[in-house]
């Protein structure tokens, strides 16, 4: 276990983690279409072995989120490096299935990860960085404090992707950050 809200419970994905995660979410098209795709199951498996890597190599990555009354996958989040006009920063990145959608556990699992970016991890900022047609992604980044300060595009799946960049400092009342 990597985190726990009230509702929910953050960890480390598995490799037995890899049908919930194609059933709930990475072959969706409903829940892929910031993606442009559902992922084909080699997609899916890569997706998932990048989290691991990130586990080893980083320290962090996106996590399962699970529900604690039931254990139910319900999606995923976290923090992972990327990279925003050729600079690396951490990103607190969301994925829930649609089973999930309005009922605040992305907002929850977002606050715990801002919480443990700044407190475990000891960043300064962090960010998310959405699709520019993902407005219930900006709500969340809103809702978790944060505030637009750049557009980027992305070049994704052979397409050209606006995205909005939101960020927030550890400590509320400073300036924006960079």
């Amino acid at each position: 276990m990597v985190l726990e809200t009230s509702r929910l419970s953050l960890r480390c994905l598995t490799d037995g983690d890899y049908a919930d995660l194609c059933r709930v979410m990475l072959q969706d098209p409903e829940v892929m279409y910031a993606y442009a795709h559902a992922f084909s199951d080699e997609e899916a498996w890569e997706w998932l072995h990048r989290q691991q890597t990130r586990y080893r190599e980083d320290g962090f990555g996106l996590w399962a989120v699970e529900l604690r009354e039931t254990g139910e996958l319900i999606g995923q989040c976290g923090v992972t490096w990327q990279t925003v006009r050729d600079r690396r920063v951490p990103e607190i990145g969301y994925l829930l299935g649609k089973s999930s959608w309005g009922r605040g556990y992305a907002i929850e699992a977002a606050r715990a990860c801002k919480q443990y970016a700044f407190h475990i991890l000891g960043f300064d900022e962090v960010y998310s960085i959405i699709r520019d047609n993902n407005l219930a992604s900006q709500r969340v980044a809103i809702r978790n404090g944060m505030l637009p300060c750049d557009r980027i595009v992305k070049h994704y799946y052979r397409q050209e992707m606006p995205h909005l960049v939101f960020s927030v400092c550890r400590d509320e009342g400073e300036e924006r950050c960079s």
